[in-house]
């Protein structure tokens, strides 16, 4: 695995969390589970965005690793 993350797709993965629940969003972009990690960056440099949602509701999440508000998505997807 490089240093650089993977583009798990150029575009926000769109999903509904949970106010006061615990989430862990992929920075290496090779979880299968994306956007959440599922561990397949053991062994390379990038470790798991712990995060709290903070109301219920559906959110926007970085899908291309580029944003500079990851978790979330902050529209860096349309400069690559």
């Amino acid at each position: 695995m490089s240093d650089e993350p993977k583009i798990a797709q150029k575009g926000p993965f769109q999903v509904q969390l949970e106010a006061g629940k615990d989430y862990f969003w992929c920075s290496c972009g090779h979880s299968k589970k994306q956007p959440f990690c599922d561990g397949s960056h053991k062994g390379s440099t990038f470790q798991p965005r712990k995060f709290t949602a903070e109301t219920t509701a559906v959110y926007n999440l970085c899908g291309c690793k580029a944003s500079d508000d990851m978790p979330f998505c902050d529209g860096s997807h349309n400069m690559l």
